[in-house]
């Protein structure tokens, strides 16, 4: 099949890469620091929240925000990953190659868009079992920590629509990447004002629309369809997007 051997690909051309790895390297020691000074905030308030009834446990307290970082710092990182996906065959001349051959052009920009989303999978998973860790001498929320998982895949899904759909508006890797945290960013913080007009007319509007609004739901363990059908229409208006602009390349 097209789409898997597309995916194939762009997987296997991330990992040929140095960026791939510093990503890895980067993010895992980023969030190594900020798990353990995440713990080290609960050890030392641990005493008090024995004694308060219904007090947050260690998954509230440590694995959400660990979550929640996570989410802000690949806000940052998932363009650098996703700039390249289409800029850099329409620089190096080899995306008329690919537009006349014989695949359409959903194929294309599912097989790439599988293959980074199959990359970012590996570093949630790596992510992931940091918490985990917590089971040698604790008690973890499964359903807090599946709901955090979640949201923070539908997140990165979401990310690396953008991220394509902006490559395919440009020759320029460094454009594309500017513009997909750009794009990002606004959506992340719309929320912003949101709160600043009020929760009726305008300002509901906009809250509903803010990134961050939806998966700080999610990291709360509230599971609402909602904001999963959010995330999913979000990431599936960008792919329809990049396909439709591939479509008006491949156009005489």
């Amino acid at each position: 099949m097209m789409v898997l051997a597309i995916a194939a690909r762009e997987l296997r051309a991330l990992f040929l890469s140095p960026l791939a790895w510093a990503v890895l390297a980067v993010m895992l020691l980023i969030h190594a620091y900020l798990f353990l000074s995440q713990i080290e905030q609960y050890l030392a308030v641990q005493s008090q929240l024995v004694l308060i009834e219904g007090a947050p446990g260690v998954t509230e307290v440590v694995v959400s925000p660990l979550f929640g970082s996570a989410a802000v710092v690949l806000l940052l990182v998932v363009p650098l990953l996703t700039m390249r996906l289409i800029s850099e065959e329409r620089r190096s001349h080899t995306l008329s190659l690919l537009l006349s051959a014989p695949v359409s052009m959903a194929e294309i920009v599912i097989g790439k868009y599988l293959g980074i989303v199959a990359f970012l999978l590996i570093l949630l998973a790596l992510l992931g079992l940091m918490p985990l860790s917590l089971l040698v001498g604790g008690v973890l929320d499964f359903g807090l920590l599946a709901a955090g998982l979640l949201g923070l895949g539908l997140m990165l899904a979401a990310f690396a629509a953008v991220g394509l759909f902006m490559s395919t508006l440009t020759i320029y890797p460094a454009v594309a990447a500017v513009s997909s945290f750009g794009v990002l960013l606004l959506l992340w913080i719309v929320d912003w004002a949101g709160n600043v007009a009020g929760e009726g007319g305008s300002g509901g509007a906009l809250a509903y629309f803010s990134m961050m609004n939806h998966f700080q739901a999610l990291l709360r363990g509230v599971f609402d369809t909602a904001d999963i059908a959010y995330f999913v229409l979000f990431t599936v208006t960008f792919l329809v997007l990049s396909i439709l602009r591939l479509e008006a390349d491949r156009l005489p």
